[in-house]
């Protein structure tokens, strides 16, 4: 009897032992293994992503930029000079200039019009001498300019995807300018028509043969800046143009240009250029149209800018439509031929 019961004993020790072993095991291998299997599904995500990003480093390392000479650039705020190599300078200047999540022929257009702009600009002998030996201002004056540390600041975390579809419309066309009669071309372009271009003569004083008033449907549907209304009291509108609207003027005489854009407005018995009211009143175009509500006068335009050669928007539309950048280049500019640098310009390249 007692036997059987120092055997019980020892049965009855051994039987929470071996409990307690068991359940040891197991937090030892099955809930560690239980721990990591979500960790490996994240590890295996993270080095696709990873192996991903490898790829798309890979493939920007494809993407190469030679340029025959440098760009001296004032930037304004700090009246430093950078020195730019040019091709960087245009992809810096369409950044500035063009949505990077254009169409990528559009952005090739741009791309054209940018670098063609800074090469004519270099060719002429009596340009204005800037400080420090600098070529352009970063400012509209020329074509605006921003660094790289700007588009970041300006484009965060879209930076890296909106400088890659830049670049590689800039790549695409790089060596590529805009000639007429084997001359690089005034490569004018703006924001957004009134559903047509402007001759070059209604807005500035030359009469060039490619920058031709041309339809651009396109701005209308795409652009949000097609329209627009600005309001001035009395006051404003007297003092803004030096008139006198005493005599409760109602009626304005208007003329209109080939492009619908207004070429001389009579207000307050005084005749101005459209031209010149746009830039006296700030207003986004000089296609206008007048009408008073009390003591207010209500200004409503159409498009976007001096409204002279390539309208982005329209650019864009065209692009939405499968239309190539030549083919843009060639709607906004007529009669124009797409060069390269060697051949229009040997001179500049000789002097660089």
């Amino acid at each position: 009897m007692a036997r059987w019961q120092n055997k019980q004993t020892s049965t009855n020790w051994k039987l929470p032992t071996i409990i307690i072993i068991s359940t040891l095991l197991t937090f030892m291998f099955i809930i560690p293994t239980l721990i990591v299997i979500p960790f490996t599904g994240d590890d295996s995500t993270q080095a696709s992503v990873e192996t991903e990003t490898a790829s798309n480093l890979a493939e920007e390392k494809d993407i190469s930029l030679e340029s025959p000479f440098d760009v001296h650039v004032l930037r304004t705020e700090s009246n430093e000079v950078e020195q730019v190599p040019l091709e960087e300078y245009v992809t810096h200047v369409v950044a500035s200039e063009m949505p990077a999540d254009f169409e990528i022929e559009a952005l090739k257009a741009q791309a054209l019009a940018a670098r063609t702009f800074i090469v004519r600009f270099l060719m002429q002998e009596n340009r204005e001498e800037l400080a420090g030996g600098a070529d352009v201002k970063d400012t509209v004056q020329h074509q605006v300019y921003k660094n790289t540390d700007e588009l970041r600041q300006v484009w965060g975390s879209d930076y890296h995807w909106k400088i890659d579809k830049i670049t590689e419309a800039v790549a695409a066309t790089q060596g590529q300018i805009i000639t007429y009669s084997n001359e690089p071309i005034t490569a004018s372009f703006f924001s957004t028509s009134n559903g047509y271009t402007e001759n070059s003569e209604d807005y500035w004083t030359d009469q060039l043969p490619y920058l031709r008033s041309v339809e651009s449907p396109w701005d209308e549907e795409i652009s949000p800046k097609f329209i627009d209304q600005k309001i001035f009291t009395v006051a404003d509108l007297e003092d803004k143009l030096n008139i006198d609207l005493s005599n409760s003027v109602e009626d304005f005489q208007l003329t209109r240009t080939e492009s619908k854009r207004v070429d001389t407005a009579t207000i307050g018995g005084k005749t101005f250029s459209g031209r010149d009211i746009r830039d006296y009143l700030q207003l986004p175009s000089s296609d206008f149209t007048i009408t008073r509500k009390d003591d207010h006068y209500v200004f409503t335009t159409k498009g976007n800018g001096h409204g002279v050669g390539m309208s982005q928007y329209g650019a864009n539309g065209m692009a939405q439509e499968g239309k190539s950048y030549e083919e843009i280049i060639e709607h906004y500019y007529q009669g124009v031929q797409v060069s390269t640098l060697e051949q229009a310009t040997p001179t500049l390249l000789a002097k660089k």
